[in-house]
């Protein structure tokens, strides 16, 4: 569970570009999730959900006393995701994630103010949004449009042919410290302010979320996931596992072009996803554990 900076400034149940035609729908694509508590906490404040059919995947990890990071991570992503079920070609999808990203801190921020015991809950957010609608022409597809947004220090990784590349940058303490070259990777993983972080939806009026674009490419495998995993396996640990588990032999096309995910495709993710809770888990498993996986067909 992350610790939210002083600054100034119900789970929903679970996406691309090519050219020239009328769009149409993008094909359901095939994940899996799983949420933990963990070895330590008694709780589970994090939350995983998705909207497949309208290619949004997100994790929140909650804080805040009692009951606060439960609310704030659940009621966030509620939120995000229904702002982004309504589907419009005509809004850019950057726009419609920046939107939802800002609905759900009002709304957070809101709830908190209502009730003493909720003051200062919040959390931490990463998601996928998926352009929700492919163009195609007469020859081929282009590479699919993928957009990546976060608050705080959960999450997004890429693993390509075998490799293991994390998307987003932290908006943590730590990492403005190494990024100032003030502590070094080693040292930051031992810092005792690796829980403080910066930014995270509900505890101010506003948030700037990062969002980036991603050109996705087929077979591409899409990690969303708490600190819970991050803080007890590196990357390299990532890696091994999602080889194992869910790599290209796993994940080789069946019927992939097709509207149903191919069931060998789901069983990898899902053993894949069970495979990060329990290596977490082995090692400790000192904070809640959430990981969601997307595949790029």
């Amino acid at each position: 569970m992350a610790d939210a900076a002083t600054l100034n400034s119900s789970k929903p149940q679970v996406p691309a570009a090519v050219a020239v035609d009328a769009p149409t729908l993008a094909p359901t694509r095939a994940f899996a999730m799983l949420s933990h508590r963990g070895q330590v906490r008694r709780a589970n404040q994090d939350a995983c959900a998705a909207l497949a059919e309208h290619g949004a995947f997100v994790v929140c990890d909650g804080m805040g006393g009692a009951a606060g990071g439960e609310v704030a991570s659940h009621l966030a992503t509620e939120v995000f995701l229904d702002c982004l079920a309504q589907p419009n070609p005509a809004t850019q999808a950057r726009a419609r994630l920046a939107e939802a990203i800002r609905t759900a801190n009002q709304t957070v921020f809101r709830h908190a103010q209502k009730s003493p015991s909720l003051h200062g809950m919040g959390t931490t957010l990463v998601a996928l949004l998926w352009d929700e609608y492919t163009q195609r022409s007469k020859d081929a597809r282009v590479s699919p449009t993928l957009w990546i947004a976060h608050v705080g220090d959960s999450r997004c990784y890429l693993f390509r042919s075998g490799e293991l590349r994390l998307l987003t940058q932290d908006h943590s303490l730590v990492e403005e410290q190494v990024r100032a070259g003030v502590l070094s990777r080693v040292q930051a993983t031992a810092s005792p302010m690796r829980n403080i972080i910066t930014r995270a939806i509900g505890t101010q009026p506003t948030v700037e979320p990062g969002i980036a674009l991603h050109a996705a490419q087929p077979g591409d495998l899409y990690l969303l996931a708490s600190d819970g995993l991050s803080r007890e396996l590196d990357d390299g640990e990532i890696a091994q596992i999602l080889a194992r588990t869910a790599g290209p032999a796993a994940l080789a096309p069946g019927r992939r072009d097709t509207a149903a995910p191919d069931l060998a495709v789901q069983s990898a993710l899902d053993s894949a996803c069970q495979a990060l809770i329990d290596a977490a888990n082995a090692k400790g498993g000192h904070d809640n554990i959430t990981v969601l996986l997307v595949a790029c067909p």
